[in-house]
Order: C-alpha cells, then structure tokens, then sequence
C-alpha cells in the first residue's frame, strides 16, 4: 500500500523525489558495501572485549572481558598451587527471595552474580582449633564504570544478608 507521489502537494512532491534521487545514486556508487562498511552491532556499553580461555580439559570458557580472563588465569594458577580451592565462576546469590505483593503482583527474586568464587586458608592453619581453616570468597572484577549504584546496593546486601565482603578486583 504505497501512496503515489502524484497525491501530495508540491512541495512534498519535491522533498520524495529528492530522496528517492538520493537513494539511487547511493546504490549506483556503492554496488556492494564494504566490510568496512558494514555496521558491527555498535560498541559495547562498557567497552570490554569477550575473551575465550580453554582448559586442559578443552572445554571453553568464556568471559566478559580481557580483566576477568586475566583474573582467571591467575586464580587458576593459584589454585593449582594449591593456595585456593574450590575455584568456581558465575555463582548465584540470592539476596531476597521472590514474593506476591498485596495487590497480587509478583515481585521477581533480587540476584547476585559473583564473577568467582573460591576457599582460601585463613591465617595460621597451626594456631586454630575448630578446624575450620578455609573461608569463602567472592570476587567481582570491576572498573570504575562498571561500580553502577545496582552493584553497590547489592554488595551491601550480601554483606547484611550473608556477612560476605565482596573483593573487588
């Protein structure tokens, strides 16, 4: 359902057939766009680069940025050292549970995603009694444009709701 050039005024007349002049010579001086080109879907909001590590094991890992794969690297090696244990990535923390409000709406659960986990010895494993030697840490690889106030209100969270400090790296 196309409206005919013909039906508008002058004026609109005029403003149609330079643009459909326009959109022709665009197609006549450039056939075939160049990869250069060629959009790329735009930047990524905080400017970070998707970087793939793959384990002895070969499967793929996959993270956000070059820091995070980084961070891994390192921990990966520490853990290997035997420093760290129980190295895990992408962990969920529940911060308040999912609820239906008064009215009947559901209000959706609030989440944390940790970039990484892992238990570390804590202080002098000779000098302790009950035996428990290991923490928990939870790291977030941050910059400065990636501390939105969403994470500083959860990382408070955490620390209220499981007295967990989150390492910021």
């Amino acid at each position: 359902m196309g409206v005919d050039v013909k039906d508008l005024p002058p004026a609109y007349q005029a403003q149609a057939l330079r643009k459909l002049m326009e959109r022709e010579r665009r197609k006549q001086s450039a056939p075939f766009p160049s990869p250069a080109d060629v959009p790329t879907g735009g930047g990524r909001k905080y400017h970070n680069k998707p970087t793939e590590r793959v384990t002895a094991s070969g499967a793929v890992l996959r993270f956000d940025s070059q820091k995070e794969a980084r961070r891994y690297d390192e921990l990966a090696a520490l853990e290997q050292a035997g420093k760290i244990r129980d190295l895990r990535m992408q962990v969920d923390f529940t911060l308040q549970e999912a609820y239906t409000d008064g009215e009947g709406r559901r209000v959706r659960a609030i989440r944390y995603r940790a970039d990484f986990t892992y238990e570390k010895v804590r202080g002098d494993p000779w000098t302790e009694y009950n035996g428990s030697f290991w923490v928990l840490v939870v790291e977030d690889v941050k910059s400065r444009a990636t501390r939105t106030k969403e994470y500083i209100m959860k990382r408070k969270l955490m620390k209220e709701r499981f007295n967990i400090d989150i390492q910021e790296v």
